[in-house]
Formats: C-alpha cells, sequence, structure tokens
C-alpha cells in the first residue's frame, strides 16, 4: 500500500511537473497605428475603423533587455554680436557683404605675402610702420571677415 502511495505522489509530481513546464503557445500579435500616430501592440484586435495588421509571435525577434541612459542635448552655441551683425548685413545688403568679403581677401593677401607694411593712423597723414602683432592681430581680424561673409549658408 505504501508503495501505491509513493507512485502515486511520484505519478502526480510527475503530472505536475509536465503541465507547469509547457512551452507558452503563439499566439496573433495585431499592431496598428491610431489617428495620433501612435503604434499599439495587442493580443486583442482593434475596433473595426482601424486596419491593423497580424503578426505571430514566433516570428517576433525578442529585444535586448538594459537600460541605456539619457544623453543631454547640447544647446546650439549662439551666436556673438559680429556674427550677428554679419548675418544682419547679408540679409539686408548682399551687395554689401560682397564687398567686405572681397576687400578682406585682398587684405589678407596683402598681409600674408609681405613683412613690411605700414599704415595710416587716424588724424596723421605720415605712415607708420606695422609692427608684427599688429599684422597678426589684422590677418586674425580679416580671417573672421571671411569667415562670416564670404561662407554662405
Amino acid at each position: 500500500m505504501l508503495m501505491k502511495t509513493n507512485l502515486s505522489v511520484v505519478f502526480l509530481g510527475f503530472v505536475c511537473l509536465v503541465l507547469l513546464t509547457q512551452p507558452v503557445l503563439a499566439g496573433a500579435i495585431y499592431t496598428w497605428v491610431d489617428k495620433n500616430g501612435v503604434t499599439h501592440y495587442s493580443q486583442q484586435p482593434p475596433t473595426q475603423e482601424q486596419q491593423a495588421q497580424q503578426l505571430n509571435s514566433n516570428d517576433l525577434e525578442p529585444s535586448k533587455i538594459g537600460y541605456i541612459a539619457p544623453v543631454k542635448k547640447e544647446a546650439p552655441p549662439e551666436m556673438s554680436e559680429s556674427e550677428k551683425s554679419a548675418a544682419l548685413i547679408k540679409e539686408k545688403d548682399a551687395k554689401q557683404a560682397e564687398a567686405i568679403c572681397e576687400n578682406a581677401k585682398h587684405n589678407l593677401d596683402v598681409l600674408t605675402t609681405h613683412t613690411k607694411l605700414t599704415r595710416q593712423e587716424d588724424g596723421n597723414k605720415e605712415p607708420v610702420a606695422m609692427t608684427e602683432e599688429e599684422r597678426q592681430a589684422a590677418i586674425t581680424e580679416n580671417q573672421q571677415r571671411i569667415k562670416l561673409f564670404c561662407n554662405k549658408k
């Protein structure tokens, strides 16, 4: 009798084990996009108004599960005052912007091909020799003007 009870328990345990380990059966999954543009997935078909696509759950690849840290978007750099004024000139008077561009290109060409330059000070008619620091500053200034007025956006 003890043997029958042990067999019954083993058989009952085996039946429970078989029932609990059965794979989940694949079912139909419906997907549709509502009038607001939101994509829905459900095992229940949508109302008649929406056009749904039927997918088989066996055909779907599982996605990787994990956490992706959010990335802060950097704000676009603000325009400097010189960039704002250059944009305004380019918008209002294209010929003036083109003249500034050509003048800056010419000045840069002269500044980079010659080392002994003179400049004329305000109110003084005598030319004054330009120092190397002044020449480098003028080169930088003309490069900035070329960047602002010659590049088309």
